[in-house]
Protein backbone atom coordinates (compact mmCIF):
# COMPACT_ATOMS: atom_id res chain seq x y z
CA UNK A 1 0.00 0.00 0.00
CA UNK A 2 1.32 3.44 -0.90
CA UNK A 3 1.65 5.69 2.14
CA UNK A 4 -0.49 8.80 2.22
CA UNK A 5 1.46 12.01 2.47
CA UNK A 6 1.21 14.77 5.06
CA UNK A 7 -1.24 16.76 2.96
CA UNK A 8 -4.03 14.37 3.94
CA UNK A 9 -6.14 15.99 6.61
CA UNK A 10 -6.26 14.27 9.96
CA UNK A 11 -9.45 13.31 11.76
CA UNK A 12 -11.88 10.45 11.90
CA UNK A 13 -12.59 8.17 8.97
CA UNK A 14 -15.53 10.31 7.87
CA UNK A 15 -13.16 13.19 7.20
CA UNK A 16 -10.60 11.18 5.28
CA UNK A 17 -10.29 12.18 1.63
CA UNK A 18 -11.62 9.73 -0.89
CA UNK A 19 -9.27 8.37 -3.52
CA UNK A 20 -10.79 8.04 -6.99
CA UNK A 21 -9.54 7.16 -10.45
CA UNK A 22 -10.58 7.84 -14.03
CA UNK A 23 -9.37 5.76 -16.98
CA UNK A 24 -9.78 7.16 -20.49
CA UNK A 25 -9.40 4.58 -23.27
CA UNK A 26 -8.78 6.94 -26.18
CA UNK A 27 -8.04 6.53 -29.86
CA UNK A 28 -4.29 6.81 -29.48
CA UNK A 29 -3.56 6.28 -25.78
CA UNK A 30 -4.76 4.87 -22.47
CA UNK A 31 -4.65 7.39 -19.65
CA UNK A 32 -5.38 7.11 -15.94
CA UNK A 33 -5.67 9.89 -13.41
CA UNK A 34 -5.78 9.29 -9.66
CA UNK A 35 -7.03 12.06 -7.41
CA UNK A 36 -8.25 12.64 -3.90
CA UNK A 37 -11.57 14.28 -3.15
CA UNK A 38 -11.53 15.99 0.22
CA UNK A 39 -14.51 16.41 2.50
CA UNK A 40 -14.87 20.07 1.46
CA UNK A 41 -15.19 19.03 -2.21
CA UNK A 42 -11.72 20.19 -3.25
CA UNK A 43 -9.66 17.97 -5.55
CA UNK A 44 -5.96 17.20 -5.54
CA UNK A 45 -4.44 15.21 -8.38
CA UNK A 46 -2.19 12.44 -7.04
CA UNK A 47 -0.71 10.74 -10.07
CA UNK A 48 -1.27 10.43 -13.82
CA UNK A 49 -0.36 7.63 -16.21
CA UNK A 50 -0.33 7.45 -20.00
CA UNK A 51 0.47 4.66 -22.41
CA UNK A 52 0.48 5.15 -26.17
CA UNK A 53 -1.74 2.57 -27.86
CA UNK A 54 -3.45 3.26 -31.15
CA UNK A 55 -6.89 1.71 -31.00
CA UNK A 56 -8.01 4.11 -33.70
CA UNK A 57 -5.62 2.65 -36.26
CA UNK A 58 -7.89 -0.39 -36.29
CA UNK A 59 -11.34 1.11 -35.83
CA UNK A 60 -10.77 3.99 -38.28
CA UNK A 61 -9.55 1.59 -40.97
CA UNK A 62 -11.69 -0.02 -43.64
CA UNK A 63 -12.11 -3.11 -41.44
CA UNK A 64 -13.66 -0.94 -38.69
CA UNK A 65 -12.62 -3.58 -36.17
CA UNK A 66 -10.16 -3.65 -33.28
CA UNK A 67 -7.64 -6.41 -33.89
CA UNK A 68 -7.18 -9.13 -31.27
CA UNK A 69 -3.54 -8.20 -30.74
CA UNK A 70 -4.54 -4.59 -30.04
CA UNK A 71 -7.19 -5.73 -27.57
CA UNK A 72 -4.64 -7.85 -25.71
CA UNK A 73 -2.20 -4.93 -25.62
CA UNK A 74 -4.99 -2.89 -24.08
CA UNK A 75 -5.72 -5.66 -21.57
CA UNK A 76 -2.07 -5.66 -20.54
CA UNK A 77 -2.00 -1.90 -19.91
CA UNK A 78 -5.28 -1.95 -18.01
CA UNK A 79 -4.06 -4.85 -15.90
CA UNK A 80 -1.07 -2.71 -14.90
CA UNK A 81 -3.48 0.12 -14.07
CA UNK A 82 -5.58 -2.26 -11.98
CA UNK A 83 -2.51 -3.30 -10.02
CA UNK A 84 -1.65 0.35 -9.42
CA UNK A 85 -5.18 1.03 -8.14
CA UNK A 86 -4.85 -1.93 -5.79
CA UNK A 87 -1.66 -0.37 -4.40
CA UNK A 88 -3.58 2.80 -3.68
CA UNK A 89 -6.45 0.83 -2.18
CA UNK A 90 -8.90 2.03 -4.83
CA UNK A 91 -11.08 -1.06 -5.22
CA UNK A 92 -14.65 0.19 -4.84
CA UNK A 93 -16.20 0.30 -8.38
CA UNK A 94 -18.03 3.52 -7.40
CA UNK A 95 -14.64 5.22 -7.09
CA UNK A 96 -13.42 4.14 -10.53
CA UNK A 97 -14.72 5.47 -13.84
CA UNK A 98 -13.66 3.88 -17.13
CA UNK A 99 -14.77 5.44 -20.40
CA UNK A 100 -14.05 4.85 -24.07
CA UNK A 101 -14.12 7.33 -26.93
CA UNK A 102 -14.57 7.02 -30.69
CA UNK A 103 -11.61 4.67 -31.15
CA UNK A 104 -13.60 1.96 -29.38
CA UNK A 105 -17.19 3.10 -29.70
CA UNK A 106 -17.18 3.15 -33.51
CA UNK A 107 -15.63 -0.30 -33.90
CA UNK A 108 -17.90 -3.14 -35.02
CA UNK A 109 -16.62 -5.30 -32.18
CA UNK A 110 -16.85 -2.63 -29.48
CA UNK A 111 -19.13 -4.77 -27.31
CA UNK A 112 -16.75 -7.74 -27.51
CA UNK A 113 -13.89 -5.38 -26.62
CA UNK A 114 -15.70 -4.13 -23.51
CA UNK A 115 -16.58 -7.67 -22.46
CA UNK A 116 -12.95 -8.76 -22.83
CA UNK A 117 -11.80 -5.84 -20.69
CA UNK A 118 -14.30 -6.74 -17.97
CA UNK A 119 -13.34 -10.41 -17.98
CA UNK A 120 -9.62 -9.60 -17.72
CA UNK A 121 -9.71 -6.64 -15.31
CA UNK A 122 -13.26 -6.32 -13.92
CA UNK A 123 -13.31 -2.74 -15.19
CA UNK A 124 -16.87 -1.80 -16.18
CA UNK A 125 -16.82 0.61 -19.12
CA UNK A 126 -19.67 3.06 -18.72
CA UNK A 127 -21.94 4.35 -21.46
CA UNK A 128 -20.48 7.64 -22.57
CA UNK A 129 -22.03 9.49 -25.48
CA UNK A 130 -21.68 12.91 -27.07
CA UNK A 131 -24.11 14.72 -24.77
CA UNK A 132 -22.34 13.48 -21.64
CA UNK A 133 -19.01 14.54 -23.15
CA UNK A 134 -20.30 18.10 -23.58
CA UNK A 135 -21.57 18.14 -20.01
CA UNK A 136 -18.24 16.94 -18.63
CA UNK A 137 -16.32 19.41 -20.80
CA UNK A 138 -18.42 22.30 -19.52
CA UNK A 139 -17.89 21.11 -15.97
CA UNK A 140 -14.11 21.05 -16.53
CA UNK A 141 -14.25 24.70 -17.67
CA UNK A 142 -15.89 25.88 -14.43
CA UNK A 143 -12.63 26.83 -12.65
CA UNK A 144 -11.66 29.06 -15.58
CA UNK A 145 -15.09 30.70 -15.58
CA UNK A 146 -14.65 31.47 -11.90
CA UNK A 147 -11.00 32.55 -11.97
CA UNK A 148 -10.82 34.28 -15.36
CA UNK A 149 -14.37 35.49 -16.05
CA UNK A 150 -13.15 38.09 -18.56
CA UNK A 151 -12.77 35.34 -21.16
CA UNK A 152 -16.39 34.29 -20.69
CA UNK A 153 -18.14 37.65 -20.88
CA UNK A 154 -18.69 37.62 -24.64
CA UNK A 155 -19.05 34.85 -27.17
CA UNK A 156 -16.31 32.23 -27.23
CA UNK A 157 -15.65 28.92 -28.97
CA UNK A 158 -14.21 25.99 -27.03
CA UNK A 159 -12.32 23.53 -29.23
CA UNK A 160 -10.77 20.16 -28.44
CA UNK A 161 -9.21 18.01 -31.16
CA UNK A 162 -8.80 14.35 -30.27
CA UNK A 163 -7.62 11.32 -32.15
CA UNK A 164 -11.01 10.50 -33.62
CA UNK A 165 -13.29 13.46 -32.93
CA UNK A 166 -13.32 17.21 -32.54
CA UNK A 167 -15.58 18.75 -29.92
CA UNK A 168 -16.90 22.28 -30.36
CA UNK A 169 -18.83 24.31 -27.80
CA UNK A 170 -20.21 27.77 -28.57
CA UNK A 171 -20.61 29.87 -25.43
CA UNK A 172 -22.51 33.12 -25.10
CA UNK A 173 -21.08 34.34 -21.85
CA UNK A 174 -21.30 31.27 -19.64
CA UNK A 175 -24.28 29.80 -21.47
CA UNK A 176 -23.91 26.96 -23.96
CA UNK A 177 -25.58 27.98 -27.22
CA UNK A 178 -24.37 25.04 -29.30
CA UNK A 179 -22.41 21.84 -28.73
CA UNK A 180 -21.35 19.25 -31.28
CA UNK A 181 -18.80 16.50 -31.72
CA UNK A 182 -17.59 15.98 -35.28
CA UNK A 183 -16.01 12.87 -36.76
CA UNK A 184 -12.77 14.75 -37.28
CA UNK A 185 -9.55 13.94 -35.44
CA UNK A 186 -5.80 13.70 -35.84
CA UNK A 187 -5.59 9.93 -36.10
CA UNK A 188 -8.70 9.70 -38.27
CA UNK A 189 -7.15 12.20 -40.70
CA UNK A 190 -3.95 10.14 -40.81
CA UNK A 191 -5.87 6.98 -41.63
CA UNK A 192 -7.69 8.78 -44.44
CA UNK A 193 -4.36 9.89 -45.89
CA UNK A 194 -3.26 6.26 -45.97
CA UNK A 195 -6.34 5.43 -48.03
CA UNK A 196 -5.50 8.16 -50.52
CA UNK A 197 -1.83 7.10 -50.50
CA UNK A 198 -0.99 10.76 -51.11
CA UNK A 199 2.56 12.15 -51.10
CA UNK A 200 3.58 14.26 -48.11
CA UNK A 201 3.36 17.49 -50.13
CA UNK A 202 -0.27 16.72 -51.00
CA UNK A 203 -1.31 15.56 -47.54
CA UNK A 204 -1.81 19.03 -46.12
CA UNK A 205 -4.17 20.03 -48.90
CA UNK A 206 -6.29 16.93 -48.33
CA UNK A 207 -6.43 17.50 -44.56
CA UNK A 208 -7.32 21.16 -45.00
CA UNK A 209 -10.23 20.16 -47.22
CA UNK A 210 -11.55 17.72 -44.61
CA UNK A 211 -11.15 20.17 -41.71
CA UNK A 212 -12.73 23.05 -43.62
CA UNK A 213 -15.75 20.92 -44.47
CA UNK A 214 -16.50 20.26 -40.81
CA UNK A 215 -15.76 23.87 -39.90
CA UNK A 216 -18.37 25.02 -42.41
CA UNK A 217 -20.87 22.63 -40.83
CA UNK A 218 -20.25 24.34 -37.51
CA UNK A 219 -20.63 27.80 -39.03
CA UNK A 220 -23.99 26.74 -40.47
CA UNK A 221 -25.32 25.59 -37.07
CA UNK A 222 -27.99 28.29 -37.12
CA UNK A 223 -26.31 30.54 -34.55
CA UNK A 224 -24.61 33.86 -35.15
CA UNK A 225 -20.93 33.09 -34.66
CA UNK A 226 -18.59 36.01 -33.97
CA UNK A 227 -16.41 34.82 -31.09
CA UNK A 228 -14.12 37.08 -29.12
CA UNK A 229 -12.06 34.13 -27.92
CA UNK A 230 -11.04 30.67 -29.10
CA UNK A 231 -10.30 28.45 -26.11
CA UNK A 232 -8.34 25.37 -27.15
CA UNK A 233 -7.92 22.13 -25.22
CA UNK A 234 -6.08 18.93 -25.94
CA UNK A 235 -2.59 17.47 -25.79
CA UNK A 236 -1.46 18.68 -29.23
CA UNK A 237 -2.01 22.37 -28.56
CA UNK A 238 -0.58 22.10 -25.03
CA UNK A 239 2.57 20.50 -26.41
CA UNK A 240 2.78 23.27 -29.01
CA UNK A 241 2.70 25.78 -26.18
CA UNK A 242 5.63 24.02 -24.51
CA UNK A 243 7.64 24.12 -27.73
CA UNK A 244 6.88 27.74 -28.55
CA UNK A 245 6.96 29.34 -25.12
CA UNK A 246 9.14 26.86 -23.28
CA UNK A 247 6.52 26.57 -20.56
CA UNK A 248 3.72 24.25 -19.65
CA UNK A 249 0.10 25.28 -19.33
CA UNK A 250 -0.92 25.64 -15.70
CA UNK A 251 -4.14 26.67 -14.00
CA UNK A 252 -4.54 29.84 -16.06
CA UNK A 253 -5.46 30.28 -19.70
CA UNK A 254 -2.29 30.93 -21.68
CA UNK A 255 -2.22 33.00 -24.86
CA UNK A 256 -0.74 31.49 -28.04
CA UNK A 257 -0.15 33.66 -31.11
CA UNK A 258 -1.87 32.29 -34.21
CA UNK A 259 1.16 33.40 -36.26
CA UNK A 260 3.48 31.33 -34.05
CA UNK A 261 1.12 28.36 -34.29
CA UNK A 262 1.07 28.72 -38.07
CA UNK A 263 4.87 28.63 -38.30
CA UNK A 264 5.08 25.55 -36.06
CA UNK A 265 2.32 23.79 -38.03
CA UNK A 266 4.20 24.43 -41.29
CA UNK A 267 7.34 22.91 -39.79
CA UNK A 268 5.58 19.86 -38.34
CA UNK A 269 3.63 19.03 -41.49
CA UNK A 270 6.82 18.98 -43.56
CA UNK A 271 8.03 16.01 -41.56
CA UNK A 272 6.93 12.40 -41.35
CA UNK A 273 5.58 11.07 -38.04
CA UNK A 274 8.73 8.96 -37.67
CA UNK A 275 10.97 12.04 -37.86
CA UNK A 276 8.77 13.84 -35.32
CA UNK A 277 9.34 10.98 -32.88
CA UNK A 278 13.08 11.61 -33.08
CA UNK A 279 12.91 15.40 -33.07
CA UNK A 280 10.40 15.91 -30.27
CA UNK A 281 10.88 12.68 -28.28
CA UNK A 282 7.24 11.69 -28.55
CA UNK A 283 5.49 8.38 -29.12
CA UNK A 284 4.54 7.37 -32.65
CA UNK A 285 0.75 7.61 -31.98
CA UNK A 286 1.26 11.14 -30.61
CA UNK A 287 3.45 12.04 -33.58
CA UNK A 288 0.77 10.82 -35.98
CA UNK A 289 -1.86 13.12 -34.49
CA UNK A 290 0.37 16.14 -33.77
CA UNK A 291 0.37 17.77 -37.21
CA UNK A 292 -3.31 17.18 -38.03
CA UNK A 293 -4.28 18.39 -34.56
CA UNK A 294 -2.33 21.63 -34.89
CA UNK A 295 -3.70 22.18 -38.39
CA UNK A 296 -7.28 21.85 -37.10
CA UNK A 297 -6.71 24.45 -34.39
CA UNK A 298 -5.03 26.74 -36.92
CA UNK A 299 -7.81 26.55 -39.52
CA UNK A 300 -10.48 27.21 -36.89
CA UNK A 301 -8.52 30.19 -35.52
CA UNK A 302 -8.04 31.77 -38.95
CA UNK A 303 -11.63 31.20 -40.06
CA UNK A 304 -12.99 32.58 -36.78
CA UNK A 305 -10.68 35.58 -37.20
CA UNK A 306 -8.95 35.44 -33.83
CA UNK A 307 -5.34 36.54 -33.42
CA UNK A 308 -4.64 34.51 -30.31
CA UNK A 309 -5.68 31.13 -29.00
CA UNK A 310 -6.27 30.74 -25.28
CA UNK A 311 -4.90 27.33 -24.26
CA UNK A 312 -6.52 25.56 -21.30
CA UNK A 313 -4.93 22.83 -19.22
CA UNK A 314 -8.09 20.81 -18.74
CA UNK A 315 -9.02 17.41 -20.05
CA UNK A 316 -11.86 14.94 -20.03
CA UNK A 317 -10.55 13.23 -16.90
CA UNK A 318 -10.70 16.49 -14.93
CA UNK A 319 -14.39 16.85 -15.68
CA UNK A 320 -15.12 13.22 -14.84
CA UNK A 321 -13.42 13.57 -11.45
CA UNK A 322 -15.33 16.79 -10.85
CA UNK A 323 -18.57 14.89 -11.44
CA UNK A 324 -17.46 12.35 -8.84
CA UNK A 325 -17.22 15.10 -6.22
CA UNK A 326 -20.92 15.65 -6.85
CA UNK A 327 -21.67 11.93 -6.46
CA UNK A 328 -22.44 11.74 -10.19
CA UNK A 329 -25.23 14.30 -9.77
CA UNK A 330 -25.62 17.40 -11.87
CA UNK A 331 -24.20 20.57 -10.37
CA UNK A 332 -26.35 23.70 -10.23
CA UNK A 333 -24.47 25.18 -13.19
CA UNK A 334 -24.96 22.03 -15.27
CA UNK A 335 -28.65 21.82 -14.35
CA UNK A 336 -29.06 25.47 -15.32
CA UNK A 337 -27.58 24.79 -18.76
CA UNK A 338 -29.72 21.67 -19.24
CA UNK A 339 -32.89 23.56 -18.32
CA UNK A 340 -31.90 26.39 -20.65
CA UNK A 341 -31.34 23.94 -23.49
CA UNK A 342 -34.67 22.20 -22.82
CA UNK A 343 -36.46 25.55 -22.81
CA UNK A 344 -34.89 26.51 -26.14
CA UNK A 345 -36.03 23.18 -27.58
CA UNK A 346 -39.54 23.83 -26.29
CA UNK A 347 -39.62 27.25 -27.95
CA UNK A 348 -38.59 25.65 -31.22
CA UNK A 349 -41.82 23.65 -31.07
CA UNK A 350 -44.00 26.50 -29.74
CA UNK A 351 -44.61 24.89 -26.35
CA UNK A 352 -46.87 26.67 -23.80
CA UNK A 353 -43.93 28.22 -21.97
CA UNK A 354 -45.59 29.76 -18.90
CA UNK A 355 -47.62 26.62 -18.20
CA UNK A 356 -44.73 24.22 -18.83
CA UNK A 357 -42.25 26.11 -16.63
CA UNK A 358 -44.85 26.38 -13.87
CA UNK A 359 -45.59 22.64 -14.00
CA UNK A 360 -41.84 22.06 -13.87
CA UNK A 361 -41.53 24.23 -10.74
CA UNK A 362 -44.43 22.45 -9.05
CA UNK A 363 -42.99 19.04 -9.95
CA UNK A 364 -39.67 20.01 -8.34
CA UNK A 365 -41.46 21.18 -5.19
CA UNK A 366 -43.30 17.87 -4.99
CA UNK A 367 -40.04 15.97 -5.52
CA UNK A 368 -38.24 17.91 -2.78
CA UNK A 369 -41.02 17.78 -0.19
CA UNK A 370 -41.87 14.11 -0.76
CA UNK A 371 -38.28 12.88 -0.79
CA UNK A 372 -38.82 10.62 2.20
CA UNK A 373 -41.70 8.99 0.31
CA UNK A 374 -40.17 8.38 -3.13
CA UNK A 375 -36.49 8.09 -2.04
CA UNK A 376 -35.15 8.97 -5.48
CA UNK A 377 -31.69 10.48 -5.93
CA UNK A 378 -31.25 14.14 -7.00
CA UNK A 379 -30.35 12.92 -10.50
CA UNK A 380 -34.00 12.02 -11.05
CA UNK A 381 -35.08 15.49 -9.95
CA UNK A 382 -33.20 16.92 -12.92
CA UNK A 383 -34.82 14.46 -15.30
CA UNK A 384 -38.28 15.23 -13.90
CA UNK A 385 -37.67 18.95 -14.30
CA UNK A 386 -36.74 18.56 -17.98
CA UNK A 387 -39.66 16.22 -18.68
CA UNK A 388 -42.07 18.68 -17.09
CA UNK A 389 -40.74 21.50 -19.28
CA UNK A 390 -41.16 19.42 -22.43
CA UNK A 391 -44.23 17.33 -21.62
CA UNK A 392 -46.50 19.16 -24.09
CA UNK A 393 -43.96 19.60 -26.86
CA UNK A 394 -45.88 17.01 -28.90
CA UNK A 395 -48.74 19.50 -29.39
CA UNK A 396 -46.65 20.84 -32.27
CA UNK A 397 -47.57 17.67 -34.17
CA UNK A 398 -51.17 17.40 -33.01
CA UNK A 399 -53.39 17.30 -29.94
CA UNK A 400 -54.48 13.71 -30.46
CA UNK A 401 -51.99 11.35 -28.79
CA UNK A 402 -49.91 14.41 -27.92
CA UNK A 403 -48.18 12.56 -25.08
CA UNK A 404 -46.91 9.98 -27.58
CA UNK A 405 -45.84 12.77 -29.93
CA UNK A 406 -43.93 14.35 -27.02
CA UNK A 407 -42.10 11.10 -26.45
CA UNK A 408 -41.20 10.91 -30.14
CA UNK A 409 -39.95 14.50 -30.40
CA UNK A 410 -37.85 14.24 -27.23
CA UNK A 411 -36.40 10.87 -28.24
CA UNK A 412 -35.27 12.31 -31.55
CA UNK A 413 -33.88 15.60 -30.26
CA UNK A 414 -30.48 16.63 -29.00
CA UNK A 415 -29.87 19.19 -26.30
CA UNK A 416 -27.04 19.96 -24.00
CA UNK A 417 -25.98 17.62 -21.23
CA UNK A 418 -28.44 14.72 -21.34
CA UNK A 419 -27.08 11.42 -22.60
CA UNK A 420 -29.00 8.81 -24.55
CA UNK A 421 -30.01 6.74 -21.53
CA UNK A 422 -31.17 9.81 -19.59
CA UNK A 423 -32.99 11.15 -22.64
CA UNK A 424 -34.93 7.89 -22.88
CA UNK A 425 -36.18 8.38 -19.33
CA UNK A 426 -37.19 11.99 -20.03
CA UNK A 427 -39.10 10.87 -23.13
CA UNK A 428 -40.90 8.17 -21.14
CA UNK A 429 -41.94 10.65 -18.46
CA UNK A 430 -43.44 12.91 -21.13
CA UNK A 431 -45.20 9.85 -22.54
CA UNK A 432 -46.85 9.13 -19.19
CA UNK A 433 -47.94 12.62 -18.15
CA UNK A 434 -51.41 11.60 -19.38
CA UNK A 435 -53.13 8.60 -20.91
CA UNK A 436 -52.25 5.05 -20.00
CA UNK A 437 -50.05 4.40 -16.98
CA UNK A 438 -46.76 2.51 -17.46
CA UNK A 439 -47.45 -1.01 -18.67
CA UNK A 440 -45.23 -4.09 -19.17
CA UNK A 441 -46.49 -4.23 -22.76
CA UNK A 442 -44.98 -0.84 -23.57
CA UNK A 443 -41.72 -1.65 -25.44
CA UNK A 444 -39.40 1.11 -24.17
CA UNK A 445 -40.66 0.95 -20.58
CA UNK A 446 -40.44 -2.85 -20.42
CA UNK A 447 -36.85 -2.70 -21.65
CA UNK A 448 -35.71 -0.81 -18.56
CA UNK A 449 -34.20 -2.43 -15.51
CA UNK A 450 -36.43 -2.72 -12.46
CA UNK A 451 -34.86 0.24 -10.66
CA UNK A 452 -35.39 2.55 -13.63
CA UNK A 453 -38.93 1.26 -14.22
CA UNK A 454 -39.87 2.04 -10.64
CA UNK A 455 -38.23 5.48 -10.89
CA UNK A 456 -40.18 6.29 -14.06
CA UNK A 457 -43.46 5.27 -12.41
CA UNK A 458 -42.74 7.41 -9.35
CA UNK A 459 -41.74 10.45 -11.42
CA UNK A 460 -44.70 10.05 -13.77
CA UNK A 461 -46.99 10.08 -10.74
CA UNK A 462 -45.41 13.34 -9.54
CA UNK A 463 -45.66 14.87 -13.00
CA UNK A 464 -49.36 14.04 -13.27
CA UNK A 465 -49.98 15.72 -9.92
CA UNK A 466 -48.00 18.83 -10.94
CA UNK A 467 -49.90 18.96 -14.22
CA UNK A 468 -53.23 18.78 -12.37
CA UNK A 469 -52.24 21.65 -10.10
CA UNK A 470 -52.16 24.00 -13.11
CA UNK A 471 -55.18 22.65 -14.94
CA UNK A 472 -56.48 26.21 -15.34
CA UNK A 473 -53.16 27.25 -16.94
CA UNK A 474 -53.30 30.50 -14.97
CA UNK A 475 -50.47 29.85 -12.50
CA UNK A 476 -52.64 31.41 -9.80
CA UNK A 477 -50.54 29.95 -6.99
CA UNK A 478 -46.80 29.38 -6.80
CA UNK A 479 -45.94 27.49 -3.64
CA UNK A 480 -47.27 24.30 -2.14
CA UNK A 481 -46.77 22.72 1.27
CA UNK A 482 -46.81 18.91 1.33
CA UNK A 483 -47.48 17.04 4.53
CA UNK A 484 -47.08 13.29 4.77
CA UNK A 485 -49.78 11.84 7.00
CA UNK A 486 -50.49 8.19 7.88
CA UNK A 487 -53.42 7.79 5.50
CA UNK A 488 -53.00 10.61 3.01
CA UNK A 489 -50.71 13.25 1.57
CA UNK A 490 -51.86 16.79 2.25
CA UNK A 491 -50.98 19.44 -0.35
CA UNK A 492 -51.77 22.91 0.96
CA UNK A 493 -51.76 26.19 -0.97
CA UNK A 494 -51.13 29.27 1.17
CA UNK A 495 -52.97 31.61 -1.18
CA UNK A 496 -56.70 32.07 -0.68
CA UNK A 497 -57.76 30.66 -4.04
CA UNK A 498 -60.58 28.50 -5.35
CA UNK A 499 -59.29 24.97 -6.08
CA UNK A 500 -62.38 23.10 -7.20
CA UNK A 501 -61.05 22.52 -10.73
CA UNK A 502 -57.66 21.40 -9.45
CA UNK A 503 -59.29 19.07 -6.93
CA UNK A 504 -61.45 17.51 -9.64
CA UNK A 505 -58.45 17.10 -11.96
CA UNK A 506 -56.39 15.62 -9.16
CA UNK A 507 -59.13 13.12 -8.38
CA UNK A 508 -59.06 11.95 -12.02
CA UNK A 509 -55.29 11.97 -12.54
CA UNK A 510 -54.04 11.12 -9.05
CA UNK A 511 -54.73 7.41 -9.28
CA UNK A 512 -51.19 6.60 -10.42
CA UNK A 513 -49.83 8.46 -7.39
CA UNK A 514 -52.14 6.52 -5.07
CA UNK A 515 -51.27 3.22 -6.75
CA UNK A 516 -47.51 3.88 -6.40
CA UNK A 517 -47.41 5.39 -2.91
CA UNK A 518 -50.52 3.84 -1.35
CA UNK A 519 -52.05 7.14 -0.20
CA UNK A 520 -54.38 9.67 -1.82
CA UNK A 521 -53.54 13.34 -2.26
CA UNK A 522 -55.79 15.92 -0.63
CA UNK A 523 -55.49 19.48 -1.97
CA UNK A 524 -56.50 22.44 0.21
CA UNK A 525 -56.00 26.20 0.37
CA UNK A 526 -56.61 28.95 2.89
CA UNK A 527 -59.95 29.48 1.16
CA UNK A 528 -61.21 25.92 1.37
CA UNK A 529 -59.32 24.02 4.03
CA UNK A 530 -60.66 20.52 4.61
Amino acid sequence: MINRDSNYPSGNSNEEPKLVAVIDIGSSSLRMQIAEIRHDGSIRNIESFAQALSLGKDSFSSKNRIERSTIEDCVHVLSVYRAKLDEYGITDPDNIRVITTSGVNEARNSLAFKDRIFIATEFVIEDFDEAILHRVTYLGLQPYMQNEPEFFEDQSVVLEVGGGTTEVLLLDGKDVSFAKTYRLGGLRLRKQLEVYDAPLIKSRELMESQISGYLEQFLRCGMEIQPQHLISKGGDVRFAMQLLKQRSVGDDLVSLDVKDLSDLTDEVLKRSPESLVTQYHMSLPDAQTFGPGLLTHLIFAKRLDVKKIMVANVNLRDGLIKEMTEHHQWTDSIQEQIVRSATLLGRKYNFPENHSLHVSDLACQLFDQLQVLHQLSPRYRGLLQVAAILHEIGMFIGSRSRHKHSMYVISNSEFFGIGAVELELVALLARYYRGATPQPSHPVYSGLGRRERVAVSKMAALLRVAKSLDVTRTQHFSNIDCRIEPNRIGVHVEESVELSLEQLELKQNGTLFEDIFGRPLILTSNRNTL
